[in-house]
């Protein structure tokens, strides 16, 4: 889900670059930020767009399994484990203005449309209710780390919070026939 969700989006803005500009010389690629080698993994004039961390989203946490019936039985699934994702759009571009220029059209864009239905963009995945972006602004500090854990020389770049993506295992945990008789014995004593 993960993947269908960044793939989403990748797409999204790879529109929004060829509807804004005319030219599709300019992409978003998944990628890593850097390869084993310490190069960056994703060529010049192009926005990588990585994953730099995943938290679960606790407040609205369900602890407790799903109950369904299906085809006359009673199906017991886990719990949905829901997950942000902090995305890394970095561009690599030689020559800076580009790179302004694009991660302009993104922050510009997002601030526009902020969250995504499929009401509003039926190419939603249908697994996928909804997403939305928030712009993070870490601190210098954080910023370091970031790119230094990275490996990498810092580039032009932003980093957005993508609420919620939503992971439900397929298989159910517990597969049962569904009650259909309730009886009691009571004696008085």
């Amino acid at each position: 889900m993960i993947d269908v969700a960044l793939q989403f989006l990748r797409d999204e803005v790879n529109t929004l670059f060829l509807t804004g500009t005319g030219s599709d010389r300019v992409e978003v690629k998944l990628s890593n930020v850097v390869d084993d080698a310490g190069k960056y993994a994703f060529e010049q004039d192009l926005i990588g767009l990585s994953i730099i961390n995943i938290e679960e989203e606790r407040t609205v946490k369900t602890h407790l399994p799903q109950h369904a019936y299906v085809n006359g039985q009673h199906v017991i699934s886990a719990p949905e484990l829901k997950l942000n994702l902090y995305l890394l759009f970095a561009a690599n571009f030689k020559f800076y203005e580009e790179a302004l220029k694009y991660l302009s059209l993104l922050l510009t864009h997002f601030q526009s449309c902020p969250s995504f239905t499929h009401e509003a963009f039926p190419g939603l995945d249908p697994s996928i209710e909804k997403l939305t972006l928030e712009l993070q602004s870490p601190s210098f500090e954080q910023w370091n780390q970031i790119w230094g854990c990275n490996g990498g020389k810092q580039l032009p770049s932003v980093i957005y919070r993508v609420r919620m993506v939503i992971l439900q295992p397929e298989a159910p945990s517990v597969i049962q026939p569904p009650i259909s008789r309730i009886s009691a014995n009571l004696q008085g004593k």
